[in-house]
């Protein structure tokens, strides 16, 4: 048995718009925004640096999707450059990201759905939240269901996300040039607006990195792709500049319609939008941004859950998250994601959550960059299809760096001292799980019970099986 290579250029840029498009431009042009000082101009210029920095970093790791054709090509590239325990830490970083993404998107589906219910003001917390686990909940039920049920309607759902951006986009654009005194006098007077420093263009730089995640998935997917080396790169190019134009477009439509004070005091500002110019049609486009998003969380439970079944067979994580169902899913895998992210929705807010996942999204971006500069200069002669411009990955390796420590530098908060405390607690579990490999009679009779619980049968490596020859590896 081989895994299929059925992922070409078109169902390539399918993948990156359903994985892409998603809460983050519904929720983070407030962080954006607020950390720019409401600046109009500095604000969307970090929309467009993001967005290219993306595609830089995109293009830097689609060299591990072409030297290493195979699924969790990052992973594997850390372990032989950088160590076990580094490649451990990474998928713990990981993992973390998805546990904040997933909670902040359930927490974005809660908000436009319940949003109608009261018109006029923010919802209460307490039902948006017991949407929210709702909605993951029932998101973990489909995908333990297995990936055949999950997967058929990610090709309609990002033709709709597109659909709704781009009627978004476009009603800004012709309310911005039938020339409205209040639409356009918001631009005139946006050169006065005060500048931010340093420190907050970094905050702002980490909240619009969010909507971006997710660019990286046909490398974690490299050994189900046509021609990785070829079709990653030209995927990512197209799909991501085509996203990039989409952001800034919504963006000047949303500052078109609402001034930065109203965008920063929305929690949803689609919502917001739309009930500002078609009060009326405020259930169709929220049924549409909720439809959009959950198909971002149905993919994101499916690439986390199969993240901690290929590091399960690894033997870095328990055995019972590389068993797979009747339905050739890791149930437990998933339960165990869904359980997690259901921690993170409970007493967290989305501006925080979404700092967080784009702080640890820029972390393994430069673990990444630096093995790849390792790997360059340990073995030269190693055939890669693709490769990335070197000036490329300094770049990427700088500006991870300077996101990661300007705002610790210029304000230290007792956060950072949490996320500190959170990447020695992954070194702490690898040094008693992995390092000792400590296998106790108890864990295996809660792995027997949790096996004969969920039905489940330890799976075939099917990874081993794919043919690497004709790659040159």
């Amino acid at each position: 048995m081989q895994l299929s290579r059925a992922i070409g250029f078109f169902h390539g840029n399918i993948f990156l718009f359903s994985t892409t498009i998603g809460a983050g431009i519904f929720i983070s042009p407030k962080g954006v925004l607020k950390s720019s000082s409401g600046n109009i101009p500095v604000s969307l210029s970090i929309w467009a640096l993001c967005g290219i920095l993306n595609i830089v970093n995109g293009l830097c790791a689609a060299e591990t999707g072409a030297t290493f054709p195979r699924s969790a090509a990052v992973y594997f590239l850390l372990k032989r450059t950088l160590g076990s325990c580094v490649a451990f830490l990474h998928v713990w970083i990981k993992l973390f990201g998805y546990f904040i993404g997933l909670a902040a998107q359930s927490l974005l589906v809660a908000s436009s759905l319940i949003q109608p219910f009261y018109a006029g003001c923010s919802p209460p917390e307490l039902p948006k939240k017991c949407l929210a686990l709702a909605i993951l909940w029932s998101l973990g039920l489909l995908n333990i269901r297995g990936v055949k049920t999950v997967s058929w309607f990610q090709t309609l759902s990002s033709l709709v996300k597109v659909a709704i951006l781009c009627f978004i986009s476009l009603a800004g654009i012709v309310l911005l040039v039938m020339g409205r005194k209040e639409n356009v006098s918001r631009f005139e007077s946006a050169l006065d607006a005060e500048l931010p420093d340093a420190s907050q263009i970094a905050e702002a730089i980490l909240q619009g990195f969010y909507p971006y995640v997710g660019s990286t998935v046909l490398v974690n997917i490299a050994g189900e792709v046509k021609n990785p080396s070829r079709t990653i790169p030209r995927s990512l190019i197209s799909a991501l500049s085509i996203v990039t134009v989409i952001y800034l477009l919504t963006n000047i439509s949303y500052l078109t319609v609402l001034t930065p004070k109203e965008i920063i005091s929305s929690d949803s500002v689609a919502a917001t939008w739309v009930d500002r110019v078609l009060p009326s049609m405020q259930w169709v486009v929220s049924l549409g941004i909720s439809a959009s998003v959950i198909d971002t969380s149905s993919c994101g439970i499916l690439s986390g859950s199969r993240l901690l079944y290929a590091v399960s067979q690894e033997g870095q994580l328990p055995l019972i998250f590389s068993m797979l169902n009747e339905h050739l899913s890791p149930a437990a895998a998933v339960i165990q994601l869904t359980l997690l992210t259901s921690i993170a929705v409970i007493p967290s807010n989305m501006t925080n959550l979404l700092k967080y996942v784009g702080l640890a999204s820029w972390a393994l971006t430069g673990l990444t960059m630096t093995a790849l500069i390792k790997l360059r200069y340990q073995h030269p002669d190693l055939p890669r299809p693709y490769k990335a411009w070197l000036p490329m990955i300094f770049v990427s390796l700088v500006s991870s760096a300077f996101l990661i420590f300007m705002p610790i530098i210029q304000s230290p908060k007792m956060e950072h001292i949490y996320q500190v405390v959170f990447v020695l607690s992954g070194v702490l579990y690898y040094r008693l799980h992995v390092h000792l490999n400590q296998h106790s009679v108890f864990s295996e009779k809660i792995t027997c019970y949790l096996q004969l619980l969920f039905n489940m049968s330890p799976s075939e490596d099917q990874q081993n099986c794919i043919s690497t020859e004709k790659h040159g590896l």
